[in-house]
């Protein structure tokens, strides 16, 4: 496919990137930490720590696992915490050990934490207390060695992490009981690491960095295989789209989604490593009027989410008095971002919402809007550079521009394959080396690409695809209506009819109202026969809506 998005490109944007800047993802660290010592790294619940700090912890917890633990290059070292302190520092830490991270979802139930463990063949695991029941569940059916334990106020120190640490255990009852004979804590693996020198491995491009497990809501995860090659080519590819737009050592970032998904690992925590941005790590984002207050501490100039993220901010009515002065940026990606959320984003804040798209399989970026852009475009944006887009149909042949078919990406952002799973990477890639992402899209003549929906997420309806996006769309543009899903249901008459479940803003709000709303704005077959209103929907750990737990029952309706 002919490149007619480099067309489309800002000012300041290249079209190739340059992947020798960094051997590694450690030896980007220690460029970052010489050139940023003494900035702020990172803010966590008030505790600071600056580049310099987070040298010298990273490099005990990576002396601790070579001397300590004599762990080897490429060994596993599985981490299950959320956005605390302890994170950074053990995944650098893991890092400049020469060690593969293998990210672990904190809220995995112990049947989802003993696949993972099993099949990604980790033998050391960082974990936060609160989640340390599920783990001894699986200990007896798992090759552990050794188990460290952290809590929240572990590295917040003094006073202030005891207090913590009381609350979470005394008053809020969050950490159920559990005893792993033999563990850690994660202060003491930094008092033992501080024992050894840290022996820097040579580790190249193709060396593997991370195990990032992906596909659990569609079946049994699979880990999709992440070098360090293909982490710097995708930090390299959007810090190009990014640097025109901000400035080295000014940057604060609001990291809300957990370090441990592929998004926020390489947008917030790499790119933005790579800036010397200070990260605000935000421990629990589903507080909030919480996550306002911390909001309302921070001069912050850029923030990421997805649309469930952004629409639970703007409908807080305290997030709108916020200082947006420094704002620049906003990044939505993991689902489509809704029209009405976009414009009401750009009416509080001043700055359109970015729509982005990418996969675990890619590290993630693909596609990035301009950061230009005047107004939200329904589009997930251009190529960014080195990648190279073909759109397919399901013979493999390229279709022409403005006509619908599957995204397939080469770049060397591309995964290596799965772990462990020959078969299903054979089953990804194209014969001439694309990946086939499942999303069906349309490429205009700029360049700009609009993602229509998954290939198993489209209704059909008489003969006619029905993407789930579009109706969603115009179901959120109803002023009554906070939250919806849209699936496709057996129908004897049309093979297929489009239901939708809703969370309502407000309670008066008909299955008619919604209905006829609908019938304004979608073509008749489009139009949903059936609506559920629930209290709630099922949602992934960075807050995507799982249509599959809509099929599968998900939680109760409203009565």
């Amino acid at each position: 496919m002919e490149k007619v998005w480099l067309n489309s490109y800002p000012p300041g944007v290249p079209a190739e990137i340059d992947m020798s800047e960094f051997a590694s993802l450690a030896d980007l660290f220690e460029q970052g930490t010489r050139k940023f010592g003494a900035r702020t790294a990172y803010v966590n619940m008030g505790k600071t720590l600056s580049y310099a700090e987070l040298d010298v912890l990273s490099e005990r917890f990576a002396a601790f696992l070579q001397g300590e633990l004599g762990l080897q290059r490429g060994a596993r070292v599985a981490l299950m915490m959320p956005n605390v302190l302890q994170y950074p520092v053990a995944m650098f830490g893991a890092l400049r050990a020469g060690c593969t991270v293998v990210n672990v979802n904190p809220l995995y139930t112990a049947r989802e934490l003993e696949h993972q463990l099993r099949d990604s063949g980790a033998d050391t695991i960082i974990i936060l207390e609160n989640f340390a029941h599920t783990l001894q569940q699986v200990l007896t059916r798992v090759p552990m060695r050794t188990v460290v334990v952290t809590s929240l106020g572990e590295l917040l120190g003094g006073v202030k992490g005891l207090l913590v640490d009381f609350v979470v255990r005394r008053v809020r009852r969050m950490v159920p009981a559990w005893r792993i004979d033999g563990h850690l804590s994660f202060s003491a693996a930094l008092r033992r690491g501080a024992r050894h020198r840290l022996q820097r491995p040579q580790l190249g491009h193709g060396d593997l960095a991370y195990l990032q497990y992906t596909g659990g809501t569609t079946g049994t995860a699979k880990g999709a295989e992440l070098t360090h090659g293909n982490i710097i080519g995708n930090l390299q590819q959007a810090h190009a789209w990014i640097g025109p737009y901000v400035e080295e050592g000014r940057e604060v970032i609001i990291t809300a989604l957990p370090l441990y998904h592929i998004f926020s690992l390489t947008a917030n925590c790499l790119t933005f490593f790579k800036l010397g941005a200070t990260n605000v790590l935000i421990t629990n984002p589903r507080d909030i009027p919480g996550f306002v207050k911390e909001l309302g501490k921070h001069r912050f100039t850029v923030i990421t989410g997805v649309n469930t993220l952004f629409n639970a901010l703007l409908n807080n009515p305290d997030f709108a008095r916020l200082d947006f002065s420094a704002f620049k940026l906003a990044l939505g990606g993991g689902m489509a971002v809704q029209q009405a959320v976009a414009e009401k984003w750009h009416q509080i804040t001043g700055h359109v919402l970015l729509e982005a798209y990418g996969l675990t399989e890619t590290s993630p970026a693909v596609t990035i809007n301009p950061l230009d852009l005047p107004a939200f475009n329904h589009t997930i944006g251009l190529p960014i550079p080195s990648t190279e887009i073909s759109i397919r149909d399901d013979d493999g042949r390229e279709v022409a521009l403005g006509q619908p078919g599957e995204l397939c990406v080469r770049g060397p952002q591309v995964m290596r394959g799965y772990w462990k799973r020959p078969e299903d990477s054979a089953r990804v890639f194209t014969a001439d080396g694309f990946l086939r992402t499942g999303d069906v899209a349309v490429m205009d003549e700029r360049g700009f690409i609009r993602l229509v929906d998954r290939k198993k997420d489209m209704i059909l309806v008489s003969g006619f695809n029905v993407y789930p996006n579009e109706v969603e769309d115009v179901v959120a543009s109803h002023p009554g209506v906070l939250e919806v899903a849209a699936l496709g249901v057996p129908d004897e008459r049309s093979g297929e009819a489009v239901k939708i479940f809703v969370v309502r803003k407000d309670p008066a709000l008909t299955e008619q109202a919604l209905i006829a709303h609908c019938r304004e704005n979608l073509t008749g077959y489009k139009v949903p026969h059936h609506v559920e209103f629930r209290d709630e929907l099922p949602k992934s750990n960075v807050g995507k809506i799982l249509r599959r737990a809509l099929r599968d029952g998900g939680p109760a309706a409203t009565a």
